[in-house]
């Protein structure tokens, strides 16, 4: 069953037909809120929205941990990640939808890691490729079946937020390598990762980022609603065809 976590502009599917919500408890705390059970195009899929069902929680207040968790204990293997990003390379312009393969973690403070439990003992995990490459392949194949255009690739730097960021960390972003920034890729990708799910994301270029192009000023945050709720409708093709092909 695929699993989709939802972010800014996605706290609902409006192609899912849902079956049931489940509220889930978690070692770790509560998750975002209830999973909700459904199909897409006839194929069984699991959403959670994880800035909770009425986007009342912010990046750095995330649960991490239950979320990735409560995905795992329904029996989960594959997780796409929905979230918007601030472009910072010229190929990822507003309305620009990618599938990143890397990332830089700039986050602090965050609860980044399952092995805090006495039973769960001490493990490395390898994180050289941070997203699962099967399902990397799998969300540019839905794409292209439905005549979506994705990026293929680019670096995701994950800030802590709430804030935006500033025109000279931006800079410092782009010498360090990144193509997007957002705020929520980390340490939800090592979780994954750590619990042995396949986890991909599909980032939303919501807006130049900050001293970039039209946000060389400012970023306007209406402008960001408009082209979020214009590109969702891509995400939710690219997400039928996912759904159809997961488990082939």
């Amino acid at each position: 069953m695929l699993a989709i976590i939802g972010g800014s502009g996605l706290t609902q599917l409006s192609n899912l037909e849902v079956s049931r919500r489940q509220v889930v408890r978690t070692p770790y705390g509560e998750p975002s809120g209830a999973l909700t059970f459904g199909k897409i195009a006839g194929h069984e899929v699991v959403f959670l929205a994880r800035h909770g069902y009425g986007h009342t929680i912010p990046p750095h207040q995330v649960n991490y941990r239950a979320n990735v968790w409560a995905l795992h204990a329904q029996g989960v293997k594959n997780v796409v990640s929905i979230a918007s990003v601030g472009g910072i390379s010229s190929e990822f312009k507003p309305g620009a939808l990618a599938v990143p393969d890397q990332i830089i973690d700039y986050t602090h403070g965050r609860a980044g890691t399952f092995f805090t439990l006495a039973d769960r003992g001490l493990h490395h995990i390898d994180f050289t490729l941070p997203y699962c490459q099967a399902l990397r392949a799998a969300c540019l194949k839905a794409a292209r079946a439905a005549a979506i255009k994705l990026i293929d690739g680019g670096v995701y730097a994950a800030t802590q937020g709430p804030r935006l960021e500033t025109a000279a960390e931006i800079n410092r972003l782009e010498r360090d390598g990144a193509d997007m920034v957002g705020m929520t890729g980390m340490p939800e990708a090592a979780l994954a990762r750590e619990i042995g799910l396949c986890y991909a994301a599909i980032a939303v270029v919501a807006n130049h980022a900050a001293g970039r192009a039209g946000s060389s000023q400012g970023i306007a945050m209406d402008e960001i609603t408009a082209v979020l709720r214009q590109a969702m409708g891509s995400v939710w093709s690219v997400l039928e065809q996912l759904a159809k092909s997961d488990g082939d």
